[in-house]
């Protein structure tokens, strides 16, 4: 079975630092790359696009980045729109939108779901980011986006579809907008960071007459008699209950810490984390 590329993209690893967004501009400012890209303008393309996403409020609250570029799909919506030839799909899993038969095709840039195909006005051609394929065939194992990347977001896999789904089952990966179903070639671990809700607190018990954080009390969120999610506190007293689908609805919260007492209420996830506070154990 042959081998086609992948990306592997750790949205925990990625901390804003845009080196893989200038990489991408380095190499292709001012260079064209015939049969692959034409060069890109210096102004208004991130053909590796960094999108960000805020979670939670003080004093628990944290700031996510993601990585988005072409997502080289073998469903892809940008190939039937374009016309003559303009768009292939190589062997290898690595599409290329033709620079000299894609001219006037605006219409490929609309037809992508994720925003990550540019309109080159100058040159009237639509782009996006090419996998570095001329890289991969004068015989690179990575593109710059990786090579770039100090924080290790980015692996680079070359493998069978079948290796690549057991991948993707083990390490637990996502990608952007299944719902689509253009069957992408990137994929996201802990894309929860992007796209889910998390709910929050601080917990306080009393110890001899003294508010005290509740190291290690236990966190358990529970929906329809069905336990979601469990987190332990830490040695502020603070937990985290993740991976929350946003307008979710009503939870149960249960928290307890052996005889230090326990508290329960319920809570609503709607479209955004929440923190609920200081609780104090009673009991």
């Amino acid at each position: 079975m042959s081998k086609k590329w992948n990306l592997v993209v750790d949205v925990a690893r990625c901390d804003n630092c845009r080196n893989c967004f200038l990489a991408a501009k380095d190499e292709h400012i001012s260079n064209d790359f015939p049969g692959y890209a034409a060069a890109q303008p210096e102004k208004e393309h991130s053909w590796v696009d960094i999108r960000h996403k805020e979670r939670g409020s003080y004093p628990i609250v944290e700031a996510n980045f993601m990585p988005v570029m072409c997502n080289h799909c073998d469903n892809a919506p940008c190939m039937k729109v374009a016309k003559d030839g303009a768009i292939k799909k190589r062997s290898d899993g690595i599409v290329i939108i033709d620079p000299e038969k894609s001219k006037g095709q605006k219409e490929i840039v609309d037809a992508c779901p994720y925003g990550a195909v540019y309109w080159n006005e100058e040159k009237q051609i639509p782009q996006a980011w090419i996998f570095d394929a001329h890289l991969l065939d004068s015989g690179w194992t990575k593109p710059r986006a990786q090579q770039s990347c100090p924080t290790n977001v980015f692996e680079t896999l070359k493998v069978s579809d079948a290796e690549m789904q057991r991948i993707k089952g083990e390490e637990e990966l996502d990608v952007l907008l299944p719902e689509e179903g253009t069957k992408p070639r990137v994929y996201y671990k802990n894309l929860h960071l992007m796209n889910s809700c998390f709910v929050a607190g601080s917990v306080v018990t009393m110890i001899d007459g003294v508010d005290e954080c509740a190291e290690n009390a236990t966190a358990v969120l529970s929906q329809n008699g069905i336990e979601i999610a469990r987190a332990s506190t830490d040695v502020f007293g603070e937990f985290k209950l993740d991976k929350l689908a946003p307008g979710s609805g009503a939870y149960d919260l249960e928290i307890s810490q052996g005889s230090g007492g326990k508290y329960s209420a319920k809570v609503e996830v709607q479209e955004e984390s929440l923190y609920l506070g200081t609780l104090m154990l009673e009991g």
